[in-house]
């Protein structure tokens, strides 16, 4: 319902209570006529006509409440036909033969050094569709998923043709996808308990863990160098020109610690 109509139903209501008002003063004027009973009709009277004015208030107030919540309303909507056009692109400019994301144990905990504020999640599906598009944080309990901030195609002409190459923004998209899986599986070994991991991926967690708590690192998603396995992305000469792709597009950040190169993920810079 909207404001007019709202305003019109409160006309009609407010026009028939006037109405039964004129009928209760001429009742009045017609029990003056008959002393001995006309105090108690008017006690009674007064106490209908209070009833009707509390009657009026609240409905007042309610009618008040919906017009306030009514702008909220339509910008929860127009948050949400954004998003929905922003999946629809996502879903009309998926590579194919992307993969899915890794599958761990259930039983594996969900982690808790991430920090989830970095990645702004609500705010960015608010944004406009010149954004980066990107798939949610976490998915369920048991299982970490990495933001994938696939580019675009803007942004991969606004690279020089020497750095661009042959690339292709399928390519590219593939690689975010597999550095997120990366990513996902490291934070899951991360976080799993030892009774759960077999000895050599326990030291693997271990070593993990070890670098998860440096400052170059702490709170966010990483992979090793070593990691890189394909199918999409190797560490050829195709692999190490999209790894310098993503890095010149600000969606990873890459660091020596001890003797392991490690690749962090990052959100990219807002567009203006």
């Amino acid at each position: 319902m909207d404001l007019k109509q709202v305003g019109h139903s409160l006309d009609a209501l407010i026009s028939a209570f006037n109405s039964r008002i004129v009928e209760l003063q001429e009742l009045v004027i017609a029990r003056n006529m008959y002393p001995s009973t006309s105090m108690a009709d008017l006690s009674a009277m007064d106490t209908t006509l209070k009833t009707m004015e509390s009657q009026i208030q609240v409905i007042k107030e309610r009618l008040q409440e919906e017009r306030n919540a009514i702008p909220k309303a339509k910008k929860l909507i127009e948050m949400s036909r954004r998003q929905q056009r922003m999946l629809q692109h996502m879903l009309v400019h998926k590579p194919t033969g992307m993969r899915e994301v890794i599958d761990l144990p259930d039983s594996m905990p969900s982690c808790d050094i991430m920090d989830t504020r970095d990645y702004d999640l609500l705010s960015e599906a608010s944004k406009v569709q010149g954004e980066p598009a990107m798939a949610p944080l976490k998915e369920k309990k048991g299982r970490i998923s990495a933001p994938r901030w696939y580019i675009t195609a803007d942004e991969l002409d606004s690279l020089s043709s020497y750095m661009r190459g042959r690339l292709t923004l399928e390519k590219v998209n593939i690689a975010i996808n597999e550095i997120a899986v990366y990513a996902e599986a490291n934070a899951q070994l991360i976080t799993a308990p030892r009774k759960k991991l077999a000895e050599d991926s326990w030291e693997k967690a271990l070593e993990l863990r070890d670098l998860a708590t440096s400052d170059t690192v702490k709170g966010k998603l990483f992979f090793l160098e070593s990691d890189i396995k394909g199918p999409g992305l190797k560490l050829d000469n195709t692999g190490k020109a999209i790894l310098t792709v993503l890095r010149h597009l600000g969606r990873i950040q890459e660091a020596r610690i001890g003797h392991h190169r490690v690749i962090t993920l990052l959100k990219p810079p807002l567009h203006g």
